[in-house]
C-alpha cells in the first residue's frame, strides 16, 4: 500500500506533514507513505525544505494520493509540464486533496459535477473551474475526497485509512495524534465528519 503526498514547492507543512504523520500511524509491512514531489527537493511556504520521497510520476501507480496545498498552486495548475506529469485514475486509487489541492483535481477534471471542500483563498478560483463548494471541513464521493482547512488534513488522512485498513484503525490514528484530555472528543468530531462518506459500515476497501 503506497500513499503518495503531491507536495509542491511552496508547499503548506501543516497539509503535507500532518497527513504524513497521521498515516505512518499503521505500522504494517508493505505500507508506505510518501512526500511525492515534482523535484528531488522541495521548499515549504515558511522555507523548510525537505527532501522527496518519491517522484512525481511514482502517483501514477499509487494506491492512495493526498494532493496537498501550497501557495504555489495556481502556478502548478498553469504549468502545462508539470499537470502532464499527473495521472490519477479514481476508479482504481483513492485521491483525497487538501485546500488549494482541490484546484488540481477540478483542472485535472476529476471532479466533474461533485461538490468540493476548500479552503477560503482557494474558493472562488475552484468555483472558476466549475466546482460547487461546500462550507464544511470534509467531503468525499466514491473514491475522491476533499477537505478545507489546514486542521481539516487529518480527516483526509483518516478518511485513507477507514477505506482500506478500516475505522478501528482510522480512530486509533486519530486518538494517537489528539491533544491529551480531549481525545475521545476529538476523535468522535472526527469519525463524525468522514463517517457519511464511507461504505457501509465503514468496512475497509482491501
Amino acid at each position: 500500500m503506497h500513499i503518495a503526498i503531491l507536495t509542491f514547492d511552496g508547499f503548506n507543512e501543516l497539509d503535507s506533514l500532518i497527513a504524513l504523520g497521521v498515516l505512518n500511524r499503521i505500522k504494517k509491512p508493505g505500507w508506505r507513505v510518501s512526500l511525492c514531489c515534482p523535484e528531488p527537493e522541495v521548499t515549504s511556504m515558511n522555507g523548510v525544505t525537505v527532501r522527496a520521497q518519491s517522484r512525481l510520476e511514482e502517483a501514477a501507480s499509487a494506491d492512495a494520493v493526498i494532493v496537498g496545498s501550497g501557495i504555489k498552486t495556481r502556478e502548478v495548475v498553469e504549468s502545462a509540464q508539470l499537470m502532464g506529469r499527473l495521472t490519477l485514475e479514481p476508479s482504481r486509487q483513492l485521491i483525497a486533496a487538501q485546500c488549494s489541492g482541490t484546484l488540481i483535481l477540478a483542472r485535472l477534471g476529476l471532479l466533474g459535477s461533485v461538490p468540493a471542500c476548500t479552503d477560503l483563498t482557494t474558493r472562488p478560483w475552484v468555483q472558476e473551474a466549475g466546482v460547487e463548494v461546500l462550507n464544511q471541513p470534509f467531503f468525499a464521493h466514491g473514491n475522491v475526497a476533499t477537505a478545507g482547512g489546514c486542521l481539516a488534513s487529518p480527516y483526509l488522512a483518516a478518511w485513507v485509512i477507514a477505506r482500506t485498513e478500516g475505522v478501528d484503525a482510522a480512530a486509533s490514528a486519530l486518538h494517537y495524534v489528539a491533544p491529551v484530555g480531549e481525545k475521545d472528543a476529538y476523535v468522535t468530531n472526527a469519525l463524525a465528519h468522514i463517517s457519511p462518506y464511507l461504505p457501509a459500515r465503514g468496512a475497509a476497501t482491501q
